[in-house]
């Protein structure tokens, strides 16, 4: 089996397994003092988590835009956001909006160090978009943005005119 290897320093590793677990639905694989990992089926990830109290020291300092995982329907994106929601994580919601060059929906959550996530899916390219609709200084759920839904939004990719949806905080 292939999958990705993600590294990442944390700070507080009992809290960041706590959230690891919760986001993924399933605990770690292996835990050792400072150390823990997943092995995670779907999406195919090894994520690897090591503490480092003094912050995230190692790699290339602000590397790391934002986290994601790619789903296949708005109604995964959807049950993501419940699971997480009664997880205690307070997913933030974004329905049909504009962000690299594509419709999307998503749930936003950030780890304990910050990092964003995002469940998402792609709904329909933005074929008349002149940009990405997002920049690195706006991409994830911005603190005071208007982006959570009061309700369920379904979106019919054929019904969407990327050039009438306006561009939100993402990516």
């Amino acid at each position: 089996m292939a999958r990705v290897q993600l590294a990442l320093n944390v700070t507080d590793l009992d809290a960041a397994v706590e959230f690891y677990s919760s986001l993924f639905g399933t605990g770690p694989a292996k835990r050792r003092p400072g150390y823990a990992n997943f092995a995670i089926a779907t999406p195919p990830l090894k994520l690897v988590l090591i503490e480092d109290r003094a912050g995230r020291v190692d790699g290339v300092a602000g590397a790391l835009n934002h986290l994601g995982i790619e789903v296949e329907t708005a109604d995964e994106v959807r049950e993501a956001a419940r699971r997480l929601a009664d997880e205690g994580l307070a997913p933030t919601v974004q329905d049909g909006t504009t962000c690299c060059y594509a419709v999307q929906d998503k749930a936003w959550v950030s780890d304990p160090d910050g990092a964003p996530w995002e469940v998402y899916t792609v709904l329909a390219d933005a074929v008349g978009a002149t940009g990405m609709g997002c920049s690195a200084d706006t991409c994830g759920p911005a603190a005071g943005a208007e982006v959570v839904r009061t309700g369920v939004i379904d979106v019919d990719p054929t019904d969407v005119d990327p050039t009438d949806v306006a561009p939100t905080p993402c990516c």
